[in-house]
């Protein structure tokens, strides 16, 4: 199977499966110096975890994550980083039932047609518990960047047809909440609303968004390798993510130019900025120095215990109930795999950037 990596400089592979033994990330291309312990990537996947709460699978997982390789006394040696979780709390008997049926809104189909061949405990590698793997490479990178004064925060903007209110934001309470919403009223509404759908046997989706402060102007690349592509694909390749989004996004289609249009000004420092952000902090797929705003739409949990019709794997017509652990909602959990998946394609573009100019080249090599 190819396809378990992403990046350029700072290179990721995960690797592992729902119900195997463990998971895990390999990390290649970490500068090192990095001060780095467990401790620095177990508060990211603490976030991600299920277990958390009402709106989460009740799989008792404690993630507990071990590097393996990588870091010496402390910090990274800018050898390749592999870090581990075991699989504890595997019920892999549940899909015995499923284990000739291809579950509706799943992956099941697709694998079996590419490969001929699928694990059914979980949905193997299509699952949502490869993304804990994400998270510990998003850890690493998000302490990178905030070396650099950049930060990556990523929240719920909606969950069905409860939506926060931007001008509520709250980073506390979006660490805080069930939701992993920025506004406490919203929360509140939203835990109504997914505890109502899971007496009627249903799930939903919503809209996750990502906020990036503090890269400079002039990262990115043009053509096929601009920041937007890179964070679109990124950010597109979490599952159940349907549709990407960056600044104004879909929205502009219905604009004037007029508005749509970010004029610049000089600041009183000498430096060029934007008296509005339409375009999300990227122009030309090349940052602006803007906040760089990436949204994303995800399904509703495919996995609802009522009756749907399906096929087997040998061609026979059947109905389906899927019974188990899983969320009513994807979207409070896959927050932070938003948020790293982002910070490992801007720290990648970051690193990629330093070779554009030979000032970059003088700077660091000159030493006359």
């Amino acid at each position: 199977m190819a396809g378990s990596s992403i990046g350029r400089i700072f290179k990721i592979t995960t690797w592992g499966e729902s119900h195997g033994p463990a998971l895990g990330c390999v990390i290649d291309g970490c500068p090192a110096g990095v001060e780095l312990s467990e401790a620095d990537i177990q508060p990211f996947l603490n976030r991600r975890k299920p277990g958390n709460s009402a709106v989460a699978t009740a799989r008792n997982e404690s993630d507990t994550c071990e590097i393996l390789s990588g870091v010496f006394e402390g910090k990274t040696t800018g050898t390749p980083i592999s870090v581990m979780i075991r699989n504890s709390d595997m019920h892999s008997s549940d899909y015995d039932e499923l284990k000739d049926v291809f579950r509706p809104g799943h992956a099941d189909m697709t694998y079996n047609a590419k490969y001929g061949i699928r694990d059914h405990r979980g949905g193997g590698r299509s699952s949502g518990r490869e993304t804990a793997a994400r998270v510990i490479a998003g850890a690493v990178a998000s302490k990178v960047l905030a070396s650099l004064g950049i930060s990556v925060e990523a929240y719920t903007r909606s969950i069905g047809p409860i939506e926060a209110d931007p001008d509520e934001y709250s980073r506390s309470a979006v660490l805080a909440n069930a939701t992993a919403m920025p506004d406490i009223n919203a929360n509140a509404r939203a835990l109504e609303y997914i505890a109502d759908l899971k007496t009627k046997c249903d799930s939903c989706g919503g809209v996750m968004e990502c906020m990036i402060k503090g890269v400079p102007a002039g990262i990115g690349d043009p053509v096929f390798d601009k920041l937007d592509a890179l964070l679109a694909s990124a950010v597109m390749s979490i599952g159940a993510v349907k549709a990407v989004e960056i600044g104004d996004g879909c929205s502009v289609s219905s604009a004037l130019g007029s508005r749509n249009n970010d004029e610049f000004r000089m600041t009183k420092k000498g430096g060029i900025t934007k008296k509005t952000n339409h375009a999300g902090g990227l122009l030309g797929g090349i940052s602006d120095s803007s906040d760089i705003i990436v949204r994303c739409s995800v399904k509703p949990t495919p996995s609802i215990a009522r009756s749907q019709k399906t096929v087997t794997s040998s061609g026979e017509n059947t109905d389906i109930e899927i019974h188990g652990r899983h969320d009513p909602v994807i979207v409070p959990r896959a927050v932070v795999v938003m948020e790293s998946m982002c910070a490992i394609t801007v720290l990648d573009a970051l690193m990629y950037d330093m070779s554009s100019k030979i000032d970059n080249l003088v700077r660091l090599y000159n030493k006359q």
